[in-house]
């Protein structure tokens, strides 16, 4: 794949006249306990923040035996985005973005949650993948506490745990595990209860989730350890200001926290200095994976890190940002096009032929629906770039094997949402439409599946064509294929594929497709 994405499709940089506030960025973490919003604003590199919102809202225990969030977490989860939003007035859809971790990865409802959720919050929630978190949140980590020391980053959530090894700016290695403060304070600490035996449970639980963690984290591959998140932060103070620790986490501070605990019996008598009540209710599991990793991996001092998530998300979005202001820039998802290219050994030439094609016929229909900041004709150009990887798996059906593949990978700058959009895209590539009809509603998409699918028959052949050899029009609601008329005589083939592909549209599609000769 090029670096630059042809000039016919080049996105706009994000106008500044759409914004009262084109200054700042914004960030909202919607993790499995806490929802955070972060608004800052980087001048030269450098980050400087202008607010930030938290709210407790504890998603994560709202997911039910069967796997499904219930209403009352839910509307808790609503009611908090409705006051994000409300703070997030006069921002342009360009400088916001939001993500959504573990609990809403589990959540089996979690679409019908997002629905309502993109309305509430008026900007496009993403669910990131456990990688793509962990990623991140080494971004953050990384950028506002520089280091040359090689180091290991951990990040307790509510229902993961993230484990991140970097150097520099460099995460090297990065995987997420599914234990949390949350998850297993529910499962270890009934009705708020401390006892030695629940806290020997719990260290079992969380132990078993990260034991095969031990070859990949082990100590002889770091020097120091940092924690981010709110248990870090929480366990850090409660020490203190007790006078245990200067805020470092020692695996004595943990066995006096945890013995606080014991004597205490229940949540709702411990009263520590440094506690605050809203982290009372997921403490237990906070220490537990604390204690475990303490002695599982010899960390004999875990300090505070200043980044987190949230702000990795805002630096990630500024090099999005830059890169669509200075075309040289690549995109971090640039990246992992090309590497998921080289992966399932893609053909480039052909992949390239098509995505030149797809954007050009895109650039031709200006779909109205489409997205201000560029988004979708980047989309369409990845899909293009990668609808063939599924070749690897087999020429049969190869663009169900695609789709599969894209809807599972981890792509370092993609969310889950994305990866499923793209995945959606190279599955309507071919065959009947039929598969598409839960997208007939979305008409970008649809435009989309319509220009990667016209650039695969135009060049089915592998070979190169002229430019102009087809153009796309909007007509009174149809779209319209113009062929040059010399060259749709020279290709019979072509044109009878191109025939078939209008059957399909007006017996599945959401439009009419034309084709016309000039």
């Amino acid at each position: 794949m090029d670096k630059l994405i042809v000039k016919t499709s080049k996105p706009q940089a994000p106008g500044l006249d759409n914004s009262r506030f084109p200054h700042l960025l914004a960030s909202i973490d919607m993790g499995s306990n806490s929802f955070r919003l972060e608004i800052a604003e980087l001048v030269k590199g450098r980050y400087k923040r202008v607010d930030y919102l938290k709210e407790t809202v504890r998603l994560g225990a709202g997911l039910d035996s069967h796997g499904l969030l219930t209403e009352e977490a839910t509307q808790r989860g609503l009611a908090c985005l409705a006051r994000f939003a409300q703070r997030l007035k006069g921002f342009a859809p360009w400088q916001v973005r939001a993500v959504a971790t573990q609990t809403l990865r589990e959540a089996r409802n979690r679409d019908a949650f997002l629905q309502r959720a993109d309305r509430v919050l008026g900007h496009p929630i993403e669910v990131i993948s456990g990688r793509e978190e962990a990623r991140l949140i080494y971004q953050g980590v990384s950028r506002l506490q520089p280091s040359e020391l090689p180091r290991l980053v951990i990040d307790i959530g509510g229902r993961s745990t993230e484990m991140i090894l970097g150097h520099g700016r460099a995460p090297q290695r990065a995987e997420s595990f599914g234990v949390g403060s949350v998850s297993l304070s529910i499962q270890h600490f009934p009705q708020g209860r401390y006892t030695a035996e629940y806290f020997r449970a719990a260290q079992i639980a969380a132990g078993a989730e990260l034991e095969e963690a031990l070859t990949l984290f082990g100590r002889q591959q770091w020097q120091e350890a940092l924690g981010s998140s709110g248990t870090v932060g929480a366990v850090s103070q409660i020490l203190a200001a007790n006078g245990i620790t200067d805020g470092s986490i020692t695996p004595e501070g943990l066995r006096w926290c945890i013995q606080q605990c014991i004597e205490a019996g229940s949540t709702e008598a411990l009263n520590l200095p440094g506690l605050k009540p809203e982290r009372k209710a997921v403490l237990g599991g906070g220490l537990s994976i604390l204690y475990t990793l303490s002695q599982h991996f010899d960390i004999e001092a875990l300090r505070p890190a200043k980044g987190a998530l949230r702000q990795g998300v805002i630096f990630d979005l500024e090099e999005r940002l830059e890169a669509a202001r200075n075309h040289r820039l690549p995109d971090p998802r640039d990246t992992s096009v090309r590497e998921l290219q080289q992966r399932f050994h893609v053909d480039q030439a052909q992949a390239n032929r098509v995505r030149n094609r797809a954007l050009a016929l895109w650039n031709n229909l200006q779909e109205p629906a489409a997205s201000a900041d560029g988004e979708d004709a980047r989309e369409l150009g990845w899909a293009a770039n990668l609808h063939e990887i599924g070749m690897m798996v087999s020429h049969h059906d190869h663009h169900r094997h695609s789709a599969y593949l894209l809807g599972h990978v981890d792509a370092s700058g993609f969310s889950q949402s994305q990866l499923r959009r793209l995945a959606s895209l190279v599955l309507g590539q071919r065959g009947e439409l039929i598969k598409l009809a839960e997208h007939l509603h979305d008409t970008a998409l649809m435009s989309q599946v319509l220009c990667l699918r016209l650039a695969i028959i135009l060049h089915h052949a592998r070979i190169e064509l002229p430019a102009k050899v087809a153009t796309l029009q909007r007509v009174r609601g149809r779209a319209r294929l113009v062929l040059e008329r010399k060259w749709a005589s020279m290709h019979p083939r072509t044109l009878h594929l191109l025939e078939e592909e209008t059957r399909r549209w007006a017996a599945q599609g959401d439009r009419r497709l034309d084709i016309a000769l000039a």
